[in-house]
């Protein structure tokens, strides 16, 4: 399981949040989260598919040169796992970080907690 809570982890910044193609994103999500998936955000939560994917997308137009690099290893408890990451243009330090934690159910991600430890500007 602790190897596919990494999986997860790794490919839901890249795939989802780093991807500015609307379709592999679409796909992504489809592949990584459950249909009842709740995501928590300093925004709000959001719920479902729809949701994640207009969110997801709407983040990614703010700042479509930005990428999304994990900082150190994730780590997998049980059924959930954490990864902290950076985000800011590709080779340059990062303008704003964080930690995502998920709760996986049936090999996808049932919640994801986003913790920002700096706001972009």
């Amino acid at each position: 399981m602790s190897d596919r809570i990494h999986e997860l982890l790794y490919r839901n910044l890249q795939e989802v949040f780093g991807e500015g193609d609307a379709t592999r994103r679409r796909k992504a999500i489809e592949e990584l989260y459950t249909e009842d998936s709740v995501v928590y955000v300093p925004p709000g939560a959001i719920v479902g598919h729809d949701a994640l994917d207009k969110f997801a997308g709407d983040l990614r137009a703010t700042h479509p040169h930005f990428a999304y690099a994990p900082h150190g290893e994730p780590q997998a408890l049980h059924n959930a796992g954490r990864l902290a990451w950076g985000s800011g243009p590709r080779g340059e330090t990062p303008e704003y970080t964080g930690v995502d934690v998920i709760i996986v159910r049936d090999g996808k991600i049932a919640a994801l907690y986003v913790f920002l430890d700096s706001m972009p500007s």
